[in-house]
């Protein structure tokens, strides 16, 4: 099933093959309503995965995202930044809710937090938690390994790779993982280098891989940019990036 918007009604479960059940669930920050989405797997979770959408907004992709995580025995918890009644119709509305958290990172790093605190607080949530996101998102996990959020580790998926100005990475105390593609025409590969070096002189640990020729946002079916085989061994990366911190 593809999501414009979730569609789910707010608390309502579903079952589904292989997990124990998914639903949506509403939290506030500052006042802002937002609504995630949770699956669990069906035996004990290893540990819980939060996932940060794409510019975009929460749709289809990071809940297929969270449901594969919950397949591969996690918790998925597929995060919203923008809140549950944006208006997210086009190019113009996507800019407008990331450009307001690009220029105010203080709002920026609430929300992240917030919504990371709202997932630990739901039932049957490992406290070990990976943040993951992708493009905005990829940006946005970034934001909390500088922010020093306490995480078992950070992954960034074709993620906005800059530091802004007067932030470091001199907070961050878990491994940072970025999957990138070389032909990434918004963050190219001295954007890469330039981070790598970032967390290595901040003592962090990370690792990065590269998939060949792959553009922008090559983890998502609907565009232009779309690489099954990237994706596939992007996705494999996390998973071995998870047997590694949890």
């Amino acid at each position: 099933m593809k999501f414009t918007r979730l569609s789910l009604l707010a608390g309502t479960a579903i079952v589904v093959t292989g997990m124990a059940a998914a639903e949506t669930f509403e939290y506030s920050i500052d006042g802002t309503v937002f609504e995630g989405y949770i699956a669990r797997p069906a035996g004990e979770a290893l540990g819980t995965v939060l996932i940060i959408h794409d510019w975009n907004g929460l749709n289809g992709h990071e809940i297929a995202r969270a449901d594969a995580m919950a397949e591969a025995g996690y918790v998925g918890v597929a995060l919203d930044l923008f809140g549950r009644d944006a208006e997210l119709a086009g190019i113009d509305d996507y800019r407008r809710e990331t450009g307001a958290l690009y220029s105010d990172r203080a709002l920026f790093r609430a929300r992240i937090a917030g919504a990371a605190e709202a997932a630990a607080a739901l039932p049957d949530v490992p406290d070990q938690m990976v943040l993951t996101g992708y493009c905005f998102g990829g940006a946005a996990a970034l934001e909390g390994a500088r922010a020093g959020l306490d995480m078992a580790g950070f992954v960034s998926f074709h993620g906005g790779l800059g530091t802004p100005e007067g932030q470091d990475y001199s907070a961050t105390t878990a491994p940072v993982l970025v999957l990138h593609g070389s032909a990434d025409p918004v963050s190219g590969m001295a954007d890469l280098a330039a981070l790598m070096d970032e967390l290595r002189d901040a003592d962090v640990p990370h690792e990065s891989r590269i998939f060949g020729g792959a553009r922008h946002s090559f983890t998502v079916e609907d565009s232009n940019d779309w690489d099954a085989d990237a994706n596939a061994k992007a996705e494999a990366s996390l998973l071995g990036f998870l047997e590694e911190v949890f």
